[in-house]
């Protein structure tokens, strides 16, 4: 199966893939897994490393694959700017320009699109190679796996250089020692990946990237950056909607039983509780008017701390229109672009129910 691979590199110094996705996906594993997958069962050298801001879930993540040839070295280890292959790994990711950098003829494109979405959402670059799209968030649903293995599946076939076979054993060999229990649900998520793959066809009239970008502002840099040392980048969970980063569950807010202790509050890292002056019990108190669902990333530390169950976990898809939903006006909301892309998790899965209980957090 690897011939391709070596003719490929035949003409070229490396085979290069980036990863675009959001932190809490588990496209750093996903990245490890593919450099592994080469060095084992490839015979080519391989490097992988990925890029990230503060380590927390919602926040831009990216990840960095090559190959070379087993007599070459890799020497260097910049970022990837010009892939051969380009995976998405939420489709919210598309309207981002930056997720688009260096892609061309030589890329190919894959995408972890919802089912009945075949319209790509935020248009593609007029000039890449192929498309290709997987659902994987029905996929890991189904199979209660996580993305990250569903996406390495699909990226294997997309690449087209390994059996899936080898790709299989490369997920034993990364998980089935350390999460056992989550080992046949990740392979049946990982095979429905490599299997489900499909090609989209591009539409021609797509509108492309250049074109969006017309009569838009520069990009910022050394010379255009605002003077004072404001960083202009939406890196940090301040800014970004942490929507796209939830495993399917909300915690839903039942306001006859609140007491106002603010447990709720002091428990939540992402500051999603609004308090305002109120009145309660005939006492003038803080009170807790709603949560902030922008900013909510589904972690449920509030549910399991609320002593009066006035925070209850509910199923995302069964509140589409949520009640005591206050955005939270002190923080500014950019990028705009995340909100309503919906929860990106596997929802009742033998991987989430008992991630918690395992050392080193989520997969």
């Amino acid at each position: 199966m690897t011939e391709n691979m070596y003719e490929i590199l035949q003409n070229r110094d490396y085979y290069e893939i980036r990863l675009e996705s959001i932190g809490g996906l588990g496209a750093n594993l996903c990245g490890k897994m593919l450099g592994e997958l080469a060095v084992r069962y490839l015979n080519l050298n391989s490097a992988a490393f990925s890029s990230y801001g503060s380590e927390k879930t919602g926040t831009p993540v990216k990840g960095y694959i090559r190959y070379c040839l087993p007599e070459k070295e890799i020497r260097i280890h910049s970022p990837v700017v010009h892939p051969d292959l380009l995976a998405v790994f939420h489709q919210a990711l598309m309207h981002d320009q930056s997720v688009w950098k260096g892609c061309g003829r030589q890329t190919k494109v894959l995408v972890a699109l919802d089912e009945g979405q075949e319209e790509l959402s935020g248009g593609l670059p007029d000039d890449i190679k192929e498309c290709y799209v997987v659902n994987a968030r029905q996929i890991a649903m189904a199979s209660k796996s996580r993305i990250n293995v569903v996406m390495l599946g699909a990226i294997a076939k997309v690449m087209g250089v390994a059996s899936l076979e080898d790709v299989r054993q490369i997920c034993r060999d990364s998980l089935g020692k350390k999460y056992p229990d989550a080992l046949e649900g990740n392979l049946k998520g990982l095979e429905s990946g490599y299997e489900q793959v499909r090609n989209l066809t591009l539409c021609t009239e797509t509108v492309s990237r250049k074109e969006k970008r017309s009569g838009e502002s520069q990009e910022w840099g050394y010379a255009t950056a605002p003077i004072g040392g404001v960083n202009p980048r939406f890196g940090s969970t301040a800014v970004a909607d942490l929507s796209p980063s939830r495993q399917g569950y909300i915690p839903i807010f039942i306001k006859e039983r609140c007491i106002n202790c603010g447990l709720c509050d002091s428990t939540c890292p992402d500051m999603v509780f609004q308090f305002s002056r109120g009145e309660y019990n005939g006492k003038e108190m803080m009170v807790n008017q709603g949560l902030d669902y922008y900013h909510c990333k589904g972690c449920m530390r509030c549910v399991n701390v609320c002593p009066v169950n006035a925070l209850v976990q509910g199923s995302e898809a069964e509140h589409v229109q949520k009640q005591y939903f206050i955005p939270n006006q002190d923080m500014l909301r950019v990028p705009d672009y995340y909100v309503e892309s919906g929860p990106d998790g596997y929802i009742t899965s033998e991987s989430y129910l008992t991630e918690v209980r395992m050392e080193g957090g989520e997969v």
